[in-house]
């Protein structure tokens, strides 16, 4: 079962970085995810993963598709592909109004079309097309990278939560990152993976899923619970999340999470989320809990990428080092 892991999970300093992806490297972690919200950047943040080593996949999960051009993610995949090549994916995903509309000051329209129109431009931006585009939401004319093509190609990978990115990650991406899904929830996204796959006329073996999973190694569960229960709250009072937190069996938890929230009681609208949820949307525990818990993502489909997680304060550095040493 491969394993593979976030590194913009372990809050360390950036200095600490090569090191880090070294040590993932010889300890057989498969790919180092680099995503990206209000921390390091992630572009730059890849190129050092990428030039301190020689066999560690390097993935973006994920980079908001808004902040940037498709013609700048081309320009930044193709390069990347060429420092590290075979071994970079670029991970795009829609984001939130928090993030793009308010942080970046950019319109925010959580749009599949926008992500399709997107990750055609970027291709063909990577293989040294002559780009000219007239879309929805992109339009261009006459841009042509002047450097070689990579070869081979940056993958793709993209953010999914509903059926319908889902399904164009299928038809368009090499990979989909699924974020804050039970095991149990996991085949059905899967379908809808394969049913893109298949309506674009692809393999659907070819597009790879992959998981993030809440991660911590630990002998103290209860405060790493609270500290989790809080994150997921952050998430469940955005519409998108909230609505897919439901269909997959957590309707009543995210009733009582918004009604709190909405009332102004934080405390209460973390308290709402259930053990169960806990259970079904992190890994916390020993050692073999948490295998267990990843095992339970791979047998539901799933290659599974571990997030280091731990509770904030002094002891936060030594838990998640503990976490990213106990795998894979």
């Amino acid at each position: 079962m491969p394993i593979d892991v976030t590194l913009t999970g372990l809050a360390l300093p950036l200095a600490e970085f090569p090191d880090i992806a070294r040590e993932a490297e010889t300890r057989g972690y498969r790919t180092a995810w680099v995503g990206e919200a209000a921390g390091a950047e992630a572009i730059v943040l890849s190129t050092l993963i990428a030039t301190h080593t020689r066999t560690l996949r390097i993935a973006n999960g994920v980079i908001p598709v808004q902040t940037r051009t498709p013609i700048v993610y081309g320009q930044a995949a193709a390069t990347l592909a060429h420092v590290a090549p075979g071994r970079f994916a670029l991970g795009l995903g829609l984001s939130s109004e928090i993030i793009v509309g308010q942080w970046h000051g950019l319109p925010f329209a959580p749009s599949v079309q926008q992500m399709r129109e997107a990750v055609q431009i970027i291709r063909m931006v990577a293989a040294g097309e002559r780009v000219s585009f007239d879309g929805r939401f992109y339009k261009l004319r006459n841009f042509r990278l002047a450097i070689p093509a990579p070869s081979p190609p940056p993958r793709i990978y993209l953010a999914a939560l509903g059926p319908r990115m889902c399904e164009l990650a299928g038809e368009v991406a090499d990979g989909v990152l699924l974020n804050w899904i039970p095991p149990a929830a996991v085949p059905a996204s899967i379908r809808h993976v394969e049913a893109g796959a298949r309506r674009a006329g692809r393999r659907p073996e070819d597009v790879e899923v992959a998981v993030y999973v809440r991660t911590s190694v630990t002998d103290d569960p209860e405060p790493v619970r609270q500290a989790l229960a809080r994150d997921i709250t952050g998430y469940a009072i955005v519409d998108a999340y909230a609505r897919f937190f439901a269909a997959v069996g957590y309707a009543r938890e995210v009733e009582a999470v918004n009604a709190a929230w909405k009332a102004g009681d934080r405390p209460a609208a973390v308290q709402g989320i259930s053990r169960r949820v806990l259970d079904g949307l992190g890994a916390v525990g020993d050692a073999a809990a948490c295998r267990a818990q990843i095992e339970a993502f791979a047998r539901a489909g799933a290659t599974p990428v571990v997030l280091p997680f731990a509770a904030p304060g002094d002891g936060a550095r030594a838990s998640l080092l503990r976490t990213f040493r106990a795998f894979p």
